[in-house]
């Protein structure tokens, strides 16, 4: 392997949507960071069957429907 061409991998902590933690091995920011998820496979409507909540962060879903709202009556 080339010398000096790969990126630091290093260990990380992930916070899920509902408090639990992990940690685990990747490039993500610097030794210790952690990563806070918005979506997981606990919320995200694909792992859920649809029974998860949608989560309005800073408004873009409000965003959304504002701008498309014209579209939805027809």
């Amino acid at each position: 392997m080339k010398k000096d061409i790969h990126p630091d991998y290093h260990m990380i902590t992930v916070a899920m949507t509902d408090g639990t933690t992990y940690q685990t091995r990747s490039t993500y920011g610097e030794e210790g960071t952690t990563l806070t998820l918005d979506i997981d496979p606990t919320t995200h409507p694909a792992w859920t069957k649809g029974t998860g909540a949608l989560v309005d962060r800073a408004g873009r879903v409000s965003r959304f429907n504002k701008k498309f709202d014209s579209f939805m009556g027809e």
